[in-house]
């Protein structure tokens, strides 16, 4: 895609921040695994789960596949967001970002492209309490069929510590979200966007320090088995992409369970969790 000058500008700067970020990221500590399965050429699709965070998971995905086999990541975007104009649409595009359209899919797959997806879209970053690490994937499952369909293998990844960053006071059936839902929908048509009431530190809005931790899963095989009707198997291979990603964050979890070190000040997250030598 031929972008306009401010976009390749903004791409040059992007492309040497990333250069230079790795002190940066190893002072934050996070906890990063399972980068052997990454496939060596660059050609899958990294299948996520979004949390309240949003930011986190989007910028520490490609991070570590850039840093571990050397290729650029390219963000789906839902949409909505796809549709943003200005400076973040600008930094969007400068990103590697693009709109999740299964056209737009199917071209960067022809180009045997890094992709990145995450099936739940912008309603899967809003979560109410008790929604943490939930997967909102109803009715969502274009992306099994495009991988199904090009043959492109799909490596499940899940983040923790994202839903952690704001606590959600409101559970999805209150009043407060009942309201937050019928404004969705006046405003945007969509009352999959409500809100919740959120808190980060104490009683305000400044994010609370929290240690991520990143897993990437096997890469799951795509490819049709003969004489199996390839719709019911793009279902079967959401059906086992979701099933993975699910038992990726209750791992994640567990462990984050058993780490003394997760609660305390980030100076000492340096003696914190580290993945086992693969």
């Amino acid at each position: 895609m031929d972008h306009p000058p401010r976009v390749r500008a903004l791409k040059r700067v992007l492309g040497a921040v990333a250069d230079g970020i790795d002190p940066v990221i190893d002072l934050w500590r996070p906890y990063i695994d399972g980068l052997h399965n990454l496939p060596a050429d660059g050609r899958f699709l990294l299948v996520g789960n979004h949390t309240q965070m949003g930011s986190a998971e989007i910028l520490l995905i490609p991070y570590a596949v850039r840093r571990e086999i050397g290729v650029r990541v390219r963000p789906l975007a839902d949409r909505q967001f796809g549709q943003i104009r200005g400076l973040p649409g600008d930094l969007m595009a400068a990103f590697g970002g693009v709109v999740g359209a299964p056209e737009t899919a199917r071209e960067l797959m022809r180009h045997d492209q890094t992709i990145l997806v995450f099936p739940g879209g912008g309603r899967e970053i809003p979560k109410f309490k008790g929604e943490e690490y939930t997967l909102r994937w109803q009715g969502r499952s274009g992306f099994a069929r495009l991988a199904v369909e090009n043959g492109y293998p799909i490596v499940p990844v899940g983040l923790v510590g994202g839903d952690d960053v704001y606590r959600s006071l409101t559970v999805r059936d209150s009043a407060w979200g009942r309201f937050s839902q019928a404004i969705g929908s006046r405003l945007g048509g969509r009352d999959d966007m409500a809100m919740p009431l959120v808190r980060g530190v104490g009683p305000t809005l400044i994010p609370r320090p929290e240690r991520m931790y990143l897993r990437f899963g096997a890469p799951i095989d795509t490819t049709t088995p003969v004489g199996i009707d390839s719709s019911g198997w793009a279902e079967e291979v959401k059906r086992r992409t979701q099933t993975g990603l699910e038992r990726i964050l209750d791992d994640l979890l567990g462990l984050r369970e058993t780490d003394p070190y997760r609660g305390l000040n980030p100076l000492g997250w340096f003696r914190a969790a580290r993945p086992e030598p693969a």
